[in-house]
């Protein structure tokens, strides 16, 4: 029985890379770009308001954005490429088994680079951020999230 969840657990994991479900898509198909780029320029300014971000913080802050967003559209486009190797496969008459299983792996590498990297730029913020601001900002996630 626990066999056969891992290999079910498994699949739905290995399609959901490969098809795109929970990489931003929503109902009207892929976000674009620079709306995503305006809504998080918007949330940022008004939690640095919130925080009464200097200018210097601001410009070094909002880098961090920009840098991460360029990287995640990066990663979009590689998802992107990839869902479209997986169509060819999977419509062929005798797809490759390798090459879906090298699509998976490529794809779960590039979402864990993203993730480091993701982390990289919260510490690189934390860095930028005075303890008080950074207290602040606990606050609201505890509050936001329930946690404790």
């Amino acid at each position: 029985m626990k066999k056969t969840l891992v290999i079910a657990g498994t699949a739905v994991v290995a399609v959901t890379l490969l098809t795109g479900f929970g990489w931003g898509r929503h109902h009207r198909g892929t976000p674009d770009p620079a709306r995503i780029n305006q809504m998080v320029t918007w949330k940022l300014d008004d939690k640095l308001d919130d925080l009464n971000a200097t200018e210097a913080q601001r410009s070094s802050i909002h880098a961090v954005k920009d840098r991460l967003l360029s990287e995640g559209q990066s990663l979009m486009e590689g998802q992107q490429a990839a869902r479209a190797e997986a169509v060819t496969q999977l419509t062929s008459d005798a797809p490759d088994a390798a090459k879906l299983h090298s699509l998976v792996d490529a794809r779960i590498d590039a979402a864990r680079a993203f993730a480091h990297k993701a982390v990289d730029a919260v510490i690189e913020v934390h860095r930028t951020l005075t303890p008080a601001q950074r207290q602040t900002l606990a606050s609201d996630f505890r509050e936001h999230t329930g946690a404790k």
